[in-house]
């Protein structure tokens, strides 16, 4: 994923993707019941500065869409909800570290760095467990998931994916990384 220097959306892109977001939210009204998107339109207007972020989730084929509201915030939060892990993340690594410790066949970047240059948040297993309750995803690919602490120190990494009508939580060097490996991240706005 390239860097970018400027956070901004022109307003044609700003529109483009509002418009999107419409749609997918209409098709999808089982992902947000009792939540309407004029609302969330609000919201969106009035934190302009996170529609870059969305605009990323987009780029890289995640599919944002709204999944549900924060009561104690008052913030709705945005998931991405491709079918299958978002394809411009693919074949990376879990993090920095990781990368930077493969002396050969690097992958382009890791699933940590590129969450925190798009500005959203890995999915952890619980948000991930939450997700599949909102239909079947990651049944042909997987997600590196936000990895405890004590799991990283020694070498390791965690993502999930959904087989057999049922979701796995499985383990991996950290540095290890796979065609159909990617990670699927939340913004709350």
């Amino acid at each position: 994923m390239a860097k970018t220097t400027t956070r901004k959306l022109s307003a044609e892109q700003r529109n483009e993707l509002l418009k999107t977001l419409q749609a997918r939210f209409d098709k999808n009204k089982n992902r947000h019941k009792g939540i309407e998107w004029a609302d969330v339109l609000k919201k969106l207007e009035a934190h302009s500065e996170k529609l870059w972020s969305i605009h990323q989730m987009e780029a890289t084929e995640g599919e944002p869409d709204v999944i549900g509201y924060d009561k104690k915030t008052g913030e709705y939060i945005f998931c991405d909800c491709s079918a299958e892990t978002p394809k411009g993340r693919r074949s990376i690594c879990y993090d920095h570290e990781a990368l930077e410790a493969r002396k050969q066949h690097k992958p382009e970047d890791s699933a940590v760095n590129m969450a925190d240059e798009m500005g959203i948040k890995m999915l952890n297993e619980e948000e991930y467990r939450a997700l599949q309750k909102l239909g079947s995803f990651d049944t042909k690919t997987s997600s590196w998931i936000e990895t405890p602490a004590a799991i990283r120190k020694l070498g390791g990494a965690l993502f999930c994916d959904k087989r057999y009508d049922h979701v796995f939580l499985y383990h991996n060097g950290a540095d290890s990384y796979y065609a159909s490996r990617s990670f699927r991240g939340l913004l709350k706005v």
